[in-house]
């Protein structure tokens, strides 16, 4: 690949940005004639940007578009392999790894356990196990957009820590002990608010202009609003952290050491850590009519269905449930939108409830998209 000519104006880069976004965003390759029809440039202008797009191996020539009659239009459309991001979701118990090219799709994907107690440990097995999968996928670092890391609990962009993760036992960790280990440009980002990115990114409530609100349903709750299409990050990075809403006063502990949190009630460890057993297992004994599971889901529905309707009643948008929980929900969809149209003063039923797209990969995607996100912008 070439490296783009930098051009001699700041006009002339927006220019030719917005021709190569709108060949990027476009679903099927585009002509000059429909970029120029759609921009306003003249035609000489997309075809003096087109050919620097061309020489640097931002765009290729597409599938011939379909004509009636003469010399068919030759399309293009955005390349994809120029460039790549790896996103990275840290748990308690395990790192996943995806990687995704500029076009955002998902390449090579990997989960691994790991057991690490100190943060220099937790650090240096995070750079061990990058630095296999990217020899793993023959990666080219030269070509590594950057390395995005979600964690589930709170961080702190301006002093550099995670202020807390109940869920992975941390209190305050500066995350330049990553940063010493990994030769990257890094990013980090609380779990649910880059699970939420991806799946408004991908949602029908972002093409239509809804609100929505995204619920992530994992070993730990959270999630994130996009109000007006902005996503609201709050004055200190921390909101969105439905899982610690009080859903049962007086409830069951929580990890945040509370009582009675949404977290307490419907995260994923009620039925794994709670009984000893996998997702998987519970899903399938409830299908086949497990007495005590049923009873456990019942409740799980009963509290999740009060948090979905205070969420409801605060922002007034469509809500989406993700996290790897959300993928076994489909079945009980139509239970769990009644019950929470019953507990609604304003709604007949539950249609505003929907499940996300990317049950186990929304993390990874987001943070990765990150990068990919600020490439386009500066291209």
């Amino acid at each position: 690949m070439m490296e783009l000519q930098k051009p001699v104006t700041e006009r002339r880069r927006q220019t030719r940005n917005s021709i190569y976004k709108f060949i990027y965003d476009a679903p099927k390759p585009v002509s000059k004639q429909e970029i120029s029809e759609s921009l306003g440039y003249s035609l000489p202008t997309i075809h003096q940007n087109i050919t620097e797009l061309l020489a640097a191996g931002l765009i290729r020539v597409g599938v011939i578009k379909e004509s009636t009659g003469g010399r068919p239009p030759v399309g293009y459309e955005a390349v994809g392999s120029v460039r790549y991001a790896i996103g990275i979701a840290v748990s308690a118990n395990y790192l996943r790894f995806l990687v995704c090219d500029v076009n955002q799709q998902q390449l090579n994907y990997k989960r691994i356990h790991i057991e690490a107690n100190l943060a220099d440990e937790f650090a240096r097995q995070i750079q061990r196990e990058l630095d296999l999968f990217m020899r793993e996928n023959k990666l080219d670092s030269s070509q590594l957009l950057g390395v995005g890391l979600t964690i589930p609990g709170i961080i702190d962009h301006e002093k550099d820590e995670i202020i807390l993760s109940p869920t992975m036992n941390i209190r305050k960790m500066s995350l330049g002990i990553i940063r010493k280990l990994i030769p990257y440009p890094l990013y980090f980002e609380n779990d649910s608010h880059s699970a939420g990115y991806a799946e408004w990114i991908c949602s029908e409530q972002k093409e239509k202009n809804r609100n929505m609100v995204y619920l992530q349903l994992e070993n730990g709750i959270g999630g994130t609003a996009f109000i007006g299409g902005h996503q609201i990050m709050g004055n200190n990075n921390r909101c969105s952290e439905f899982g610690h809403m009080r859903v049962e006063p007086g409830g069951l502990s929580c990890s945040c050491g509370q009582k009675g949190c949404l977290e307490a009630y419907c995260s994923a460890f009620r039925f794994t850590r709670d009984l000893g057993i996998q997702i998987e297992e519970f899903f399938d004994g409830l299908s086949k009519g497990n007495i005590e599971y049923a009873k456990l889901w019942d409740d799980v529905l009963e509290h999740l269905s009060i948090g979905i309707c205070n969420l409801r009643m605060v922002y007034d948008s469509d809500i989406v449930l993700g996290g790897f929980v959300s993928e076994y929900l489909e079945p009980y969809l139509p239970r769990l939108r009644q019950m929470v149209a019953e507990r609604s003063p304003f709604d007949d039923d539950g249609s505003f409830i929907y499940i996300g797209k990317h049950p186990r990969n929304a993390a990874m995607m987001g943070v990765a998209w990150h990068f990919t996100s600020e490439f386009i912008e500066n291209v």
